[in-house]
């Protein structure tokens, strides 16, 4: 009799228990899973930690940023998606240090007019694609070096030289780091290494494009911004530093954008999304697995005067 007494309230128990049981076993399978993917994601991009205590904490890096990418994705309500990619097993404070350092400067050698030559620019066509008209090199990487100023200027200036000669040439970032002149070599005779080095004057020697001067265009128009893009490629500033620009793969870039410029870009076109805002069409320097190919499309015509 006790145990027909107490028969009705064990069911609920034993339910109690085996879901509890359930959920312990489906979060050992999700960790299993997540070290299996973590695994993978490491021998693609040939990842080494020192320790175990290191790889156990950028595994737990990696299941958070898998967790908000995944977050972002199924919730749908923005015009672009996210995905992981090679920063992944960073936090967006580690991601933003060595990285997204721009200068905001261009070198004393070149002399800054203080004009806007497509000021009285009318016609403006609604796409724009600098890479259609072989104005543009394939993406770079910039690795850890916080040299995306360089990437900026000379990617503008790839552009500029093609248009102005009709040839297209693969400019040094590296000698613009070294040496900040008024002409830069070929990449193919002054390589890329990732870090600030010391000027090679003998290759400085060759110039393989002349940089003469610069100027802005007008602060905080989006307008006097597409005059320019009209005619060529352009160096750019942004605010790169949230977790949805860390890990952005495709879609129109609608996504937190402040005035705390860290990032140099650069602006190779503009166009019209078919079911979405109009867009910037802006070849960054992380290499061809972020984003669309190496390229970001960021929404424009929005409604803040800096754009």
């Amino acid at each position: 009799m006790a145990c027909k007494n107490l028969l009705f309230p064990c069911i609920p128990l034993v339910l109690i228990f085996g879901f509890l049981a359930f959920e312990a076993t489906a979060r050992t399978l999700e960790d299993v899973s997540m070290h299996k993917w973590n695994e993978q994601w490491m021998a693609r991009y040939g990842k080494v930690y020192k320790d175990s205590r290191e790889k156990e904490k950028r595994f737990n890096v990696f299941k958070a940023n898998v967790e908000y990418i995944e977050g972002f994705n199924n919730a749908g309500n923005k015009p672009y998606k996210l995905a992981i990619n090679k920063f992944a097993d960073l936090t967006n404070e580690e991601f933003i240090a060595p990285r997204n350092r721009f200068k905001g400067h261009m070198c004393p050698a070149i002399t800054r007019t203080s004009t806007f030559k497509y000021e009285n620019v009318t016609a403006v066509p609604p796409i724009i694609d600098w890479r259609t008209k072989g104005a543009v090199t394939p993406i770079k990487d910039q690795g850890q070096c916080g040299c995306c100023w360089a990437f900026s200027a000379v990617a503008a200036t790839e552009g500029i030289t093609k248009l102005s000669t009709g040839k297209l040439i693969s400019l040094s970032e590296q000698e613009l780091v070294d040496c900040d002149t008024k002409g830069v070599d070929q990449e193919a005779n002054y390589a890329y290494k990732g870090v600030d080095g010391t000027c090679n004057t003998n290759k400085e020697a060759n110039i393989a494009a002349s940089i003469k001067g610069f100027e802005d265009a007008p602060a905080n128009s989006e307008k006097g911004l597409l005059k320019a893009v009209v005619n060529q490629p352009v160096s750019v500033a942004i605010d790169a530093s949230g977790s949805d620009f860390q890990f952005y793969s495709s879609g129109v870039f609608t996504g937190s954008c402040g005035t705390d410029l860290d990032h140099g870009v650069t602006a190779v076109g503009y166009g019209n999304s078919d079911d979405g805002p109009k867009f910037w069409l802006v070849k960054n320097s992380w290499g061809t697995e972020w984003g669309e190919q190496g390229y970001i499309r960021m929404q424009r015509d929005v409604d803040a005067e800096q754009g």
